[in-house]
């Protein structure tokens, strides 16, 4: 049996060095030539007035609810325009540049879908399968028994998360940087969650894990797998894993965070800097940088499985559970969560809130980052959804619009917005009217 098991490693070895080499060389004068959107015929104009003003109206609530001192969003509707907008400045120092749409930011999360896809990319070249082992590729960590690399990215690996231990180092020391071995090892010293394909839990634990199978596979680092696969044939230009020691990043959106008081709860008054920090915390699950036209596209790229072949799309959004007691409507796939129609992420990093989901069937694209993460992911997902209630109503330029049914309304999002909002920034209050000169 384990001349067997060596024997079909050592082929997967060979196939997977031409398939890289292969892929590299046909990747390589083909740079952007993927448009996800194109299959929806966008119409290229903006969105009418009264949508984009109610639009840049949710996303500056969604600033002030959040305690941030800037955002910024857009949102595609091919039916009837497009719209991007930011808002607020990139910190709360005098001083800070006004945020831009072109302002780059942590796309958090949404790292996930980038090391998923690369996953899905590498299953369409036969160089690894989705029910493939962990261990077959990464036989230096004891414990990963039964565990698959779909497993990994449908969040089902039973391996615990290390951000929530970590969360509270990760905002005292943002700069630090941290070796993925350390953060892996972190998240398998912690109780498992469940068997695998038990239980649906949260890991970036998991996608570190998955980043590391896919080298050892290909014998190749996670930057060049992302780049050759996934940003390249998308011309995300934009987008980027810092290295763990670039603490700094010029121009981007900042990041803030409330410590924990005494009682847990966050102390709005000990609002943290995390700007500067070390993107090794999130690393192949959650630390790219990205801008929103880049996020966009990601995006449509995902939820609609431009990238792979139908087959594998299928089975990417193959629906699994994820909490018992979640709506039926609410469910997850291979790197991402499905709402209703939507397909995407909603993530948090110490300092950044950012969301980004598609409809397949319509190609509607809400994107949105904010920069201060204390109320959590949650937050900005109620935001996206927001946002893609108002978006669905655009009006189409020509015909009427497609139905796009979502399971909430606007006011039941606005409404988790406020319940969910922590540290908010208190409304300016309404001038008075000025007093009429008494009659003479």
């Amino acid at each position: 049996m384990a001349d067997r098991h060596r024997t079909r490693r050592k082929r997967l070895r060979i196939a997977a060095m031409i398939a890289a080499i292969a892929s590299t060389v046909a990747l390589a004068g083909c740079t952007g030539s993927v448009d996800p959107e194109a299959p929806f015929g966008g119409v290229d104009s903006p969105l009418p007035d009264d949508t984009a003003a109610s639009l840049s109206a949710m996303l500056d609530e969604a600033i002030r609810l959040s305690g941030s001192s800037g955002g910024l969003a857009a949102v595609a509707v091919p039916w009837a325009g497009d719209w991007s907008a930011a808002s607020g400045t990139v910190g709360f120092d005098e001083g800070d540049a006004p945020v831009a749409v072109d302002t780059e930011f942590q796309l958090g999360l949404g790292t996930t879908e980038l090391t998923c896809l690369v996953l899905l990319r590498l299953v369409d070249a036969g160089v690894v399968a989705l029910d493939d082992a962990v261990s077959e590729y990464v036989d230096d960590i004891p414990g990963l028994a039964g565990i698959t690399l779909e497993q990994l990215c449908r969040q089902t690996s039973g391996i615990a998360d290390y951000y929530g231990p970590l969360r509270a180092t990760f905002i005292a020391n943002p700069v630090r940087p941290w070796p993925s071995g350390e953060l892996i090892a972190s998240g398998l010293a912690s109780p498992r969650t469940g068997e695998p394909g038990q239980r649906w839990v949260p890991s970036r634990t998991g996608v570190l894990l998955l980043a590391r199978a896919l080298e050892q596979a290909t014998h190749r680092d996670w930057n060049s797998l992302v780049r050759d696969y996934v940003v390249g044939p998308l011309g995300l230009d934009d987008t980027s894993l810092p290295g763990g020691s670039e603490l700094e990043h010029p121009g981007a959106l900042g990041a803030y965070v409330a410590r924990a008081g005494a009682d847990g709860a966050p102390d709005c008054a000990a609002r943290v800097d995390a700007s500067a920090q070390s993107a090794s915390m999130g690393g192949a699950a959650a630390g790219a940088y990205t801008s929103l036209d880049d996020a966009v596209r990601l995006s449509q790229a995902f939820a609609t499985g431009a990238l792979v072949d139908e087959a594998t799309m299928r089975a990417q959004w193959t629906p699994s559970e994820t909490t018992p007691d979640a709506p039926g409507w609410q469910s997850q796939g291979v790197g991402g969560a499905i709402y209703g129609p939507l397909r995407g992420m909603a993530g948090e990093n110490p300092g950044a809130l950012t969301a980004a989901f598609t409809d397949p069937a319509t190609g509607l694209t809400v994107v949105v980052a904010l920069n201060n993460s204390t109320s959590g992911a949650d937050f900005v997902r109620e935001t996206a959804f927001a946002m893609a209630s108002i978006a669905s109503k655009a009006p189409a330029v020509e015909g009427g619009p497609p139905l796009v049914e979502l399971p909430w309304s606007l006011e039941q999002a606005q409404a988790a917005m406020t319940q969910l909002s922590r540290c908010p920034i208190e409304a300016p209050a309404a001038e008075a009217p000025a007093e009429e000169a008494p009659a003479q």
